[in-house]
């Protein structure tokens, strides 16, 4: 029997009493999903999670940061002291990781039904998703819908995952 599933994707299953056996293994890959502290992104990682027990798949979810060190404030010339940017830098990074964690905890108070890991991604968001995404069988983004307008002018993480991914992509709307 032929079945299609995913994307129409045809593969021969076996049918045990009117349910497809070995699903999981034909279908299972890795699905990932970017991460942050918005609702569109909590529907998404939600989204993400439910398509991924539905294929057996590993769900990934992935939070882009980047640490930018504040430039000194004087006059010009005037030595400034040195800050410490190895321990700014390792607080940044152990923030974005609190943010990540608040992230997936929200999307699920009573527990996901799937193993989420999570993965920190010093970039921007778009080259992340990009780079974790690299032979992933789906991404997953969130929009938050602020229109064409503020799209141009903030730019678009979905948009740009959308049409440089190598693999299906799905844009979950924020709710509401």
């Amino acid at each position: 029997m032929t079945i299609s599933v995913a994307f129409g994707c045809p593969f021969e299953g076996r049918v045990d009493e009117g349910r497809v056996v070995e699903l999981a293994e034909r279908v299972a890959g890795t699905i990932v999903v970017g991460v942050d502290e918005s609702a569109a992104a909590r529907a998404a990682l939600r989204f993400a999670a439910e398509e991924a027990g539905l294929r057996g798949a590993r769900l990934v979810a992935v939070h882009a940061w980047t640490y930018f060190a504040a430039p000194g404030i004087g006059e010009p010339g005037m030595a400034m002291p040195e800050g410490d940017v190895p321990g700014l830098l390792e607080a940044e990074r152990e923030a974005a990781e609190k943010r990540l964690r608040r992230a997936i905890d929200e999307a699920f108070p009573g527990g996901s039904q799937v193993e989420v890991e999570a993965r920190l991604v010093d970039s921007d968001a778009a080259h992340a998703l990009l780079s974790q995404g690299a032979g992933a069988d789906l991404i997953v983004v969130g929009s938050r819908g602020r229109g064409d307008i503020a799209s141009a002018l903030l730019g678009s993480v979905s948009s740009h995952v959308v049409h440089h991914a190598d693999c299906p992509v799905v844009v979950v709307k924020a709710p509401g």
